[in-house]
């Protein structure tokens, strides 16, 4: 695998930016915590300023996910960023939001070494990672809507639903809430941001990623409206005041996340990893091709 080729891209965007640089870490270790911990294979960069059905689908996704890589060490990941001077409070590691990662998350932050979790469909994916002390936490506002609008059967977007919410905004909503009100660390990223509502809707979140014509239609816009107000919808005073189940306040573990997590966050779970996954081979089918050089 590339790494070294990675951790230069890496380095190439740290100079550019004062934020930090998330790394991904390959998919296919997904559901393998000490793998996540121990190895990280290829991925991208982003620059941050039941039972039944579900039951095959994970376990053949498993199949596909644990098929030949090749992957190395985290430490040797942080000893290449070092050599290029990008230490580890400019760096992220972005791990999908199994229960798997979330453990190797919780065991690398507290060795310091930043993660970032994504694909987070549910509110015990987003509430398990916050408990395991994750630094980022990335909700995807849109999927969770375009599946509620095809979909039906899942609890939790349901009673969104019925309070007349939006499921996606209404997750990131109840996941600031529970980091404020309980005090995690962790910061909230709101993605697959579809419309400028969106982000009007999602004022005083942390990190909002939005399409450049999203962005564009903001600074085109006339001045605010009843509609489309300038007003902070987030924030942790009013955090305090909002009031969580019972059963949302948990000590998560594998057995109760499993059983919270919906038939929303399971498909959509498995479709981001089988995409991660699909293109590291891509990326690996090119490195192939172009290294090593020929004559060398």
């Amino acid at each position: 695998m590339p790494e070294g080729a990675l951790v230069n891209v890496g380095g190439d965007l740290a100079k550019l930016v004062p934020g930090r640089v998330s790394t991904e870490v390959d998919a296919r270790l997904a559901y393998d915590t000490h793998g996540m911990v121990r190895k990280w294979g290829d991925g991208g960069f982003e620059v941050v300023k039941g039972v039944g059905q579900s039951f095959v689908k994970k376990n053949l996704l498993r199949h596909l996910l644990h098929r030949g890589y090749d992957n190395n060490q985290v430490h040797e990941l942080l000893k290449l960023y070092d050599k290029l001077e990008v230490y580890p409070e400019r760096l992220l590691f972005k791990i999908p939001s199994t229960w798997q990662g979330i453990e190797a998350s919780r065991l690398l932050e507290s060795e310091g070494i930043q993660t970032h979790m994504t694909f987070v469909y549910s509110f015990s994916q987003a509430a398990a990672a916050a408990q395991a002390g994750a630094s980022v936490i990335q909700v995807f506002v849109g999927r969770v809507r375009d599946w509620a609008r095809n979909h039906s059967g899942d609890s939790e977007i349901e009673a969104a639903r019925r309070m007349g919410e939006d499921p996606g905004l209404a997750l990131v909503t109840k996941t600031y809430n529970y980091i404020h009100k309980y005090g995690h660390k962790s910061k909230l990223m709101a993605a697959a941001v579809r419309n400028k509502q969106d982000l009007f809707s999602l004022l005083g979140v942390d990190y909002i990623i939005a399409p450049l014509k999203i962005m564009q239609s903001l600074k085109e816009s006339s001045a605010p409206d009843e509609k489309n107000s300038y007003v902070r919808r987030l924030s942790p005073n009013s955090a305090m005041t909002y009031n969580f189940r019972e059963e949302e306040l948990v000590k998560w573990d594998q057995l109760s996340f499993a059983s919270a997590m919906g038939p929303a966050a399971e498909e959509l779970l498995a479709a981001g990893l089988e995409g991660y996954v699909n293109q590291t081979k891509r990326v690996e089918e090119l490195f192939g091709k172009i290294w090593p050089p020929p004559n060398v």
